[in-house]
């Protein structure tokens, strides 16, 4: 899958999150407080098709390929399974920046069960590997038992129907 961005030369659009890199020696890194940081091969690969001419007098496209590579879909595989719960979502359990990853750390939290979450806003290629992964393509994403459960909307009917405290109380006795 590929996307298209547009910027000027100059100025990228997110500083502070690159959306692709020119070096395939760049890495991420995926923490949660139960695991220890791993280091992953950058997913992008980046062309800018334009000449030094053209830098100054119109924005620049910038192709950027990114899928899920053999060793993100292991490494997930890995993350995935190591955890009863696991809560891909905005920001983390404990200071979530969407309001969809709030309500669905607010309902696990409600329900007393533990946890683990990771930040999709830390790389842009992880997020857009993770949502290959799961083939679903908003965040947050719920796993529960090594199984993808679903997002929010997912979730809130789930915890209203008092489906998701049955799966998870079979879970932790698993």
């Amino acid at each position: 899958m590929a996307s298209t961005t547009t910027a000027s030369a100059r100025t990228p659009l997110r500083p502070s999150l690159p959306l692709c890199s020119s070096s395939p020696r760049n890495s991420f890194k995926i923490s949660a407080s139960a695991l220890s940081s791993r280091s992953f091969p950058s997913l992008r690969s980046c062309a800018a098709p334009f000449s030094h001419a053209h830098r100054r007098s119109r924005p620049v496209s910038v192709r950027c390929s990114s899928g899920l590579s053999p060793e993100l879909k292991s490494t997930l595989d890995k993350v995935v399974n190591s955890h009863k719960v696991l809560l891909f979502m905005k920001g983390n359990k404990d200071f979530p920046q969407c309001g969809f990853s709030h309500t669905v750390v607010q309902i696990l939290k409600s329900l007393n069960v533990p946890f683990e979450t990771l930040d999709v806003l830390s790389n842009e290629a992880f997020r857009q590997g993770l949502k290959e992964y799961s083939s679903w393509p908003t965040f947050p994403q719920l796993y529960i038992d090594g199984e993808f459960f679903g997002g929010c909307d997912i979730t809130v009917e789930a915890y209203k129907s008092g489906e998701l405290q049955e799966l998870l109380e079979k879970t932790m006795l698993s």
